[in-house]
């Protein structure tokens, strides 16, 4: 059809408010309108529906834009019904969650011509009656967004998107535009190879996105870090991602306990609740939505201030899709990830069963993704190099590497190494075989090709595997190595990287980060915010004057040190400096608020003596309130015990195992609620036996410990027992 700069550029204001196109919008949509076939790569923010749904308004016929975004297709349809004035017939979906009767309306509509954009998902599209329905239909183009899913090596493969091509010419042949936020040079052949496109015009935007702030952050006490940071950028609206449903309810439930409004998005939620919950974010109702994957694509909200993941993504692609969510709007966009190498352990267990070719292309990937947490390259140098962007500058100065840079050291020796490895071997292996060659990791593999019979086999005694990684992506950041895609990243010396090998030349680099392999800090917490803290006072020199001072209540009490307070207890005021007894309760772990009241006083006034002699500034008076306890039953059990109900009995009401009502007893009490079980221990504990287990917690013990009371009792006793009798003892003298 005949292009009217003019005329799209009023289309343009009548229908969306802009004055003028972004990027390349305006060459996208005269292509499009000219009959032309297209593939947009344009990052998240970059304006990519606005290329097919102007064309759509303004050509005749009916445009198929093929989405998997069910969720998210209402939003849209509603959106263009909105800028067309309300005219119902204009926009709608096909897809699963149509009734017979909303199909029929949708199929009237079409037929009569109305229908100028039908959102399709790629399952409905391939249904015989509507196909059959479409044949009928006058298509002024086809629409194939997120078009990263027709590739393997894509980070949302779908299977059904193998299959357009074949359905579009059943249909009827129309022009394509394919359209992707995140595709590697290998995923950007796939799609243009798949779709059958191969003279389709390129449109290519940069990856930069220069208002976006990467930071990759170790992943120890992150709720705590996540709840701080929220608390220091009041009312900026946040999306946090997590791997799993059940991490984003608890993390959702945690956010709104400490006065942050937060939401939970997964796909386990009914598709009403996921809608109303993307409509209040959207609607700046609540300031945060916790969320897997299922969420943010296609969501027009330019204001999103900062991008979490509380779990490291399985690929480059999908880390950055979803951190380009922050900042549409051209300003401040803050994206923080937690990294523990244990994620990627649970990640790799996840791939076990699938397809070898599956499991090959997902461990490629995953690599990449540790490749980048653990660099100390500058941040977005290593995304753009990643979809084949060059970025010329050495720092950013909007990342957490650029900002707190490293020393560094001249790489070219070790460089030269992995080339000399390389051209020794016959064939090609992958980054994860060639550092352990070189730093002398024995394995299956390397046996079976005999590479520890290899000059190069462990070529020092100080570089582990990690870092001859780190020296092979250098390599192929500096395109002297390069990757063969095809043959799952199998590595080869470029011709530039044959250059270098004759002419070497320094190659500056900065040692990788190292981060703490530990599990996650919360998959169990306790009633208390310093289960977050255990494992070691923060305050050395405060922590002996406390256990002094712990030692002299002791005998004025005339009780065992430990009962005032455990050594966890005494650790976590060293981190927290409590100043009131409130906060000494509330912020360290075993002190129940009668304990507190009781022995705290002379802790809290030698804290504060401590904290204004010494200047030390508390941690920003900050504290993290936990979820209740796991069980929801502890009034309900203190009830019970007061009314000397027995325990088998309480356990039985709450189809509980006793061993498990036990525990829950033991955790009550040991958070300083005061229980008498003598009624229950006298007629189920034979007196000497009692007397025998109290004498030792009382005379001979060091600390509260069950296993040491087993070790020093010995086999006689049973644990079961010893368990009782010390909640008696923790009731009547430390509570």
């Amino acid at each position: 059809m005949e292009i009217d700069s003019a005329a799209i550029h009023a289309k343009l204001k009548d229908f969306f408010g802009y004055d003028k196109f972004k990027g390349d919008q305006e060459q996208i949509i005269n292509h499009l309108m000219g009959g032309n076939d297209a593939f947009v790569l344009m990052p998240t923010g970059g304006g990519k529906s606005l290329c097919y749904q102007l064309p759509a308004l303004m050509m005749p016929g009916t445009a198929i834009v093929i989405s998997p975004l069910i969720a998210l297709m209402k939003n849209q349809v509603d959106a263009i019904r909105d800028f067309v004035a309300g005219n119902e017939g204009v926009a709608h979906f096909l897809n699963s969650s149509l009734n017979k009767a909303q199909i029929s309306k949708v199929r009237e509509h079409l037929l009569a011509g109305e229908t100028k954009l039908l959102y399709v998902a790629p399952e409905s599209l391939t249904k015989k009656e509507n196909i059959e329905l479409l044949k009928e239909v006058h298509i002024s183009f086809y629409a194939i967004d997120e078009a990263h899913c027709i590739s393997e090596w894509g980070h949302d493969f779908r299977p059904e998107y193998r299959r357009l091509r074949a359905i579009i010419d059943e249909i009827g042949r129309a022009p394509i535009i394919a359209l992707t936020a995140t595709a590697t040079p290998k995923v950007q052949s796939d799609i243009v190879k798949n779709l059958g496109i191969a003279d389709a015009k390129i449109f290519k935007s940069s990856f930069n996105r220069p208002n976006l702030y990467y930071e990759i952050r170790d992943k120890v006490k992150p709720k705590e870090d996540i709840i701080k940071f929220i608390k220091q950028n009041p009312g900026k609206s946040g999306i946090i991602y997590c791997l799993s449903r059940k991490k984003v309810e608890e993390l959702a439930q945690l956010l709104n306990i400490n006065g942050i409004k937060a939401l939970p998005y997964h796909a386990g939620l009914d598709a009403k609740t996921r809608a109303e919950n993307q409509d209040r974010f959207l609607k700046e109702e609540v300031d945060v939505i916790v969320a897997t994957i299922a969420f943010g694509m296609g969501i027009d909200k330019p204001d999103v201030r900062f991008v979490i993941h509380y779990d490291i993504p399985k690929s480059i692609e999908g880390y950055y899709q979803e951190t380009g969510r922050a900042g549409r709007d051209g300003l401040e966009g803050i994206c923080i990830a937690y990294y523990s190498y244990k994620d990627i352990e649970k990640l790799e267990k996840f791939m076990q069963g699938k397809p070898v070719a599956e499991q090959e292309i997902g461990k490629q990937l995953l690599m990449e993704t540790v490749a980048y947490a653990e660099s100390n390259v500058c941040r977005r140098k290593l995304l753009l190099n990643y979809f084949g962007e060059k970025y010329e500058p050495d720092s950013c100065c909007n990342c957490d590497n650029c900002r707190n840079p490293k020393p560094r050291f001249d790489a070219q020796k070790d460089l030269k190494t992995v080339m000399s490895l390389i051209k020794s071997l016959p064939e090609h292996f992958k980054i994860e075989h060639l550092a352990n060659i070189l730093s002398g990791t024995m394995n299956s593999l390397i046996k079976s090709y005999k590479h520890d019979e290899s000059e190069f086999f462990k070529v020092d005694d100080v570089h582990n595997e990690r870092y001859w990684s780190a020296i092979i992506h250098q390599g192929i950041i500096r395109n002297l190595l390069e990757k063969e895609i095809e043959s799952y990243g199998l590595i080869y010396v470029t011709e530039e990287g044959e250059k270098f090998y004759g002419h070497p030349f320094p190659i500056m680099m900065s040692e990788d980060r190292k981060f703490a392999n530990v599990d996650e800090d919360d998959e169990d917490e306790d009633n208390n915010v310093s289960a977050m803290h255990g494992g070691g006072g923060g305050d050395p020199v405060l922590l002996s004057m406390l256990k002094d001072l712990r030692k002299d209540m002791a005998r004025k009490f005339n009780v065992r040190p430990w009962v005032l307070f455990g050594d966890p207890a005494l650790e976590d005021m060293t981190i927290m400096y409590p100043l009131t007894i409130e906060e000494l309760f509330k912020n360290c772990q075993g002190v129940g608020e009668s304990k507190a009241r009781r022995f705290g006083k002379e802790f809290i006034e030698l804290i504060a003596r401590y904290v204004e002699e010494n200047d030390i500034v508390r941690p920003d008076d900050f504290v993290v309130k936990s979820m209740a306890t796991k069980s929801a039953n502890k009034v309900y059990i203190i009830q019970c015990i007061d009314r000397r109900m027995p325990l088998e009995d309480i356990a039985e009401s709450k189809n509980m195992e006793f061993d498990e009502l036990v525990t829950e007893i033991e955790n009550i009490v040991e958070f300083g609620t005061k229980l008498d079980l003598e009624y229950y221990i006298r007629q189920n504990i034979n007196d000497d036996v009692f007397d025998d287990v109290y004498a030792y917690f009382q005379e001979d013990a060091t600390s509260d410990s069950l296993e040491e009371a087993m070790n020093e009792l010995g086999p006689d006793y049973d644990e079961l027992e010893v368990r009782l009798v010390r909640i008696q003892f923790l009731s009547m003298e430390a509570n």
